[in-house]
């Protein structure tokens, strides 16, 4: 099995089916990270820094009128499970029917995501420009935002096909990014930039 932190730290090279690295995740026990399964790897990433809160509050603020009867949008984490990929992730940000989180399942299917959002680390960055497009578009997520947190740029992605996206629309923080059909909604991502480093004395 591979875990990987930050990128990457092997703890062993033997063959392990998706279903074994699924069982090791529900068994695992890392207090301050996040672990997914990504291309064959347990894959654990640091606590988001604080402010990302405040970002992913102001999307679920801005989005929650718009949703579809029956829905949910929800901050993470919980684990949706890609089995045609292999992999499984744990979005920032998701909705889904209310009816998935009634289960005593630690998974849950990702097909069932009306919308991902992924908050983008020094650690997860490429994976979430990557792999996490190809895998949401291919498995019919009508809609994937991507909020890169080092360039400041807010994506997102729509029109799911077997190649991941057939469309997309990438704004700077501070402008307004239209959000598609089924929300069809501006998304304000003013306030989204980081803060100062050295925020001044109260």
């Amino acid at each position: 099995m591979t875990l990987m932190t930050e990128r990457p730290t092997i703890s062993g090279t033997e063959p392990h089916s998706f279903e074994d690295l699924l069982n090791t995740l529900d068994e695992l026990d890392v207090p301050g990270y996040r672990a997914e399964i990504i291309r064959g790897s347990i894959v654990l990433s640091p606590w988001s820094k604080s402010y990302y809160e405040d970002v992913m509050e102001l999307v679920c603020d801005q989005l929650r009128s718009h949703l579809p009867e029956d829905h949910r949008i929800s901050i993470g984490p919980f684990l949706y499970v890609f089995p045609g990929d292999e992999r499984a992730y744990g979005p920032d940000i998701h909705v889904t029917p209310r009816r998935i989180s009634r289960t005593t399942s630690n998974r849950r299917d990702g097909e069932a995501l009306l919308l991902a959002c992924e908050l983008t680390s020094s650690s997860t960055r490429d994976d979430d420009l990557t792999d996490k497009v190809t895998v949401y578009g291919r498995a019919g997520v009508p809609v994937y935002l991507l909020l890169d947190m080092q360039e400041e740029l807010a994506t997102v992605f729509w029109n799911p096909s077997a190649k991941g996206y057939e469309s997309r629309d990438t704004r700077p923080f501070g402008e307004k990014l239209s959000i598609p059909a089924p929300f069809d909604c501006p998304l304000d991502t003013t306030g989204f930039h980081a803060p100062p480093t050295n925020p001044p004395a109260p």
